[in-house]
C-alpha cells in the first residue's frame, strides 16, 4: 500500500527559504512499476481557495514542471534511494501562504490535474509572514 507522507513545513519571514520533504512508501520494488512509473507532485491550498499544482517530478526521467508562480523560486528533486521528494523553497511571499500537499499518480503523466493522482498525503502548513 502506497503512503505519502509530508514534513517541513512552518513559519517564515517573507523572503526566507524552506524545504519540504515528501517521503512515498509502498512502490513495488520492481523498478518497472516503482519509482519509475510515477510521477510526484506538490499542491497547495490557501484559505478560500483551491487545490492549485505547482510542480511535479516524473519518475522515469526527472522531467519536471513548475507552475508560473513558482518558477524561479522553487525547485523539486527527487532521492530515489530514499524514496524522498523534495520541494526547496526559496524567496518565500506572504501569497505562498497555504496549506501544502504531496501527491503520487501512477503513471509519467505532464498534469497538475488532481484527480490524476492517486495517493495523497495529510498536508503541511506553511506560513509566510513577518
Amino acid at each position: 500500500q502506497v503512503q505519502v507522507v509530508e514534513s517541513g513545513g512552518g513559519l517564515v519571514q517573507p523572503g526566507g527559504s524552506l524545504r519540504l520533504s515528501c517521503e512515498v512508501s509502498g512502490f513495488p520494488s520492481n523498478s518497472a512499476f516503482g519509482w519509475d512509473y510515477h510521477t510526484v507532485g506538490w499542491f497547495r491550498q490557501a484559505p478560500g481557495k483551491g487545490r492549485e499544482g505547482i510542480s511535479y517530478i516524473m519518475g522515469r526521467n526527472a522531467e519536471t514542471y513548475y507552475v508560473d508562480s513558482v518558477k524561479g523560486r522553487f525547485t523539486i528533486s527527487g532521492d530515489k534511494p530514499k524514496n524522498t521528494v523534495y520541494l526547496q523553497m526559496d524567496n518565500l511571499m506572504p501569497e505562498d501562504t497555504a496549506v501544502y500537499y504531496c501527491a503520487a499518480a501512477e503513471g509519467n503523466i505532464a498534469t497538475m490535474t488532481p484527480t490524476w493522482y492517486n495517493y495523497w498525503g495529510q498536508g503541511t502548513q506553511v506560513t509566510v509572514s513577518s
